[in-house]
């Protein structure tokens, strides 16, 4: 943010706010913005310093001509499964960015087809219970890829007990960088570059994550 110079800032897709957090204690003007209210409850505790509003909603929450930049971070652009939600999105930045506003946000390269390496681990992830510190274990199962979308369950068990707390679909639409491209030249941004990691070295085709950084 340094480079770009800018002082208020869109978290959309903003989670339980870590990276909010760490953007507010900075000195920016932060907006977070998430559709997970109890995210949003737990971000709110957990700050300390800084400004933000916080807003459990989606991008059609963005005020218009108000943001110098909008950041979408942990592939938060992969949720959007329909051509028609991820343009509305798009167009949603567009309108809330100053002119000269930058918008930037993550997205995994489907040609470096990283669900291979998901589905080899069969593993539970660790986690702690938030409110009261007990561990968890996090299973996935995975159903593959089809139509470019990525289907996959989630079970989050009390390791102790076995008890399963949550059991949730997920799925994660994997665009390839000509369409992500041509999606934003749509939505009217120019000026679209795009890098292979938070370095902002150029992306290849062997690049896991694209970073898309367009500016209206």
């Amino acid at each position: 943010m340094k480079k770009i110079n800018v002082k208020t800032i869109a978290d959309l897709g903003c989670g339980t706010g870590r990276l909010t957090t760490h953007f507010a204690k900075a000195g920016y003007q932060i907006t977070a913005i998430d559709p997970n209210e109890e995210a949003i409850e737990y971000a709110k505790k957990k700050q300390h310093s800084g400004e933000v509003t916080w807003i459990v909603g989606d991008s059609t929450n963005l005020q218009t001509n108000t943001y110098e930049t909008i950041i979408m971070t942990a592939n938060v652009a992969q949720v959007f499964l329909i051509e028609e939600s991820w343009e509305k999105v798009v167009a949603d930045a567009f309108r809330a960015l100053k002119p000269g506003g930058h918008f930037i946000f993550d997205t995994r390269n489907p040609l470096a087809k990283v669900w291979e390496e998901w589905e080899k681990d069969t593993t539970p992830d660790l986690a702690t219970d938030l409110l009261n510190g007990e561990p968890l274990e996090i299973w996935t199962q995975y159903e593959g890829l089809v139509n470019d979308v990525f289907t996959f369950y989630e079970t989050v068990k009390r390791k102790h007990t076995g008890e399963v707390m949550i059991h949730e679909k997920m799925q994660l639409k994997f665009r390839t960088q000509e369409a992500i491209y041509e999606s934003l030249k749509r939505a009217g941004f120019s000026q679209i570059q795009v890098y292979g990691d938070w370095e902002f070295n150029q992306a290849t085709s062997k690049t896991k994550s694209f970073i898309f950084h367009s500016i209206k």
